[in-house]
């Protein structure tokens, strides 16, 4: 590697970011834009990732690892899965190799649970488990890592044993948009009402299967009792994911704690949640976990 630097990239369906990093780990420089991997397949990946190495100026054959949706089927090259269960450092060895190109450009695989009861896939954040865990993580972790479409993955001596897919997010979307509960949220801003959102928590851990009941007395509550479009909102949230946490804790072993991979407002809303049902967690923040995760595979690939 030139210098010892490399290129960390996080290219996800609909955000890019990229860091020039040294072999510490430190960053050099950072480019972030919406040139995910939907824009990026219409205007050309390489020139995508070369437009934003131009503007870090960086030496021509700084090499570049790669996580996300660039190596999906439809994205750049086919970094295809590994399969559960997958020890965290096979990710590093399966790593992709991008023919073509002035520099060495890897795109890391994702993660495939071929189970036909339960199958699932991830891309992206089994570089997040590998930052936050790290390749000799001995212990147990039963790991969250909250999102449109949230994950839940149990990992035993650095093995990922198992995982399971929420659309929470993609869920509390389409209902606060497309249904009668698009009425109860009107003007509702983004605050967080922790005290809405921490009973409808509890009360949907409780009795997850009264869900799309517990959804309509947000409506129903408001006509009757003039309820706020704030309190409506943090509801709707409360519900769906409290009952994600009782799917997702189901298997949780006596006194595991949760590792949280979240950052920003989603953090902040897990942990409430967390602390209401007086689970015991440990937070990472979702962008310095990928990027420990990049700086692992880095070092594996390139040997520096």
């Amino acid at each position: 590697m030139s210098g010892s630097s490399y290129v960390a990239v996080d290219w996800g369906t609909s955000s890019f970011r990229l860091w020039q990093m040294n072999a510490g780990g430190q960053v050099l420089g950072e480019r972030r834009s919406d040139q995910g991997m939907t824009v990026a397949a219409k205007t050309g990946f390489a020139s995508v990732l070369q437009s934003h190495l131009d503007a870090l100026g960086g030496p021509a054959d700084l090499p570049v690892v790669i996580c996300g949706m660039a190596g999906a089927r439809q994205g750049w090259v086919e970094a295809g899965y590994l399969d559960t269960p997958a020890h965290l450092s096979d990710i590093l060895s399966a790593a992709v190799v991008v023919s073509g190109q002035p520099r060495d450009i890897r795109i890391l695989p994702g993660i495939a649970q071929r189970d036909a009861a339960a199958p699932d896939v991830m891309r992206g954040e089994e570089t997040q488990l590998l930052g936050a865990l790290g390749l000799d993580a001995a212990r147990e972790a039963l790991v969250c890592m909250p999102g449109t479409h949230s994950k839940w993955v149990r990992v035993r001596g650095g093995m990922v044993e198992g995982f399971a897919t929420f659309m929470t997010g993609e869920l509390f979307s389409a209902v606060v948009r497309d249904t009668i509960l698009s009425h109860a949220v009107a003007e509702a801003d983004e605050a967080v009402d922790a005290d809405a959102f921490g009973a409808a928590v509890a009360e949907a851990f409780a009795a997850p299967a009264l869900s799309a009941n517990l959804l309509f007395r947000v409506r129903a509550r408001q006509l009757l009792f003039a309820g706020s479009a704030q309190a409506a909102r943090e509801t709707i949230s409360g519900t769906l994911i409290g009952v994600e946490l009782a799917a997702g804790l189901a298997e949780r072993e006596h006194a595991t704690p949760v590792t949280l991979i979240a950052s920003g407002r989603l953090q902040r809303l897990y942990q409430i949640a967390l602390e209401r049902l007086s689970i015991p967690f440990n937070v990472m923040d979702a962008e310095e976990a990928v990027r420990r995760g990049l700086a692992s595979a880095a070092t594996a690939i390139w040997k520096n």
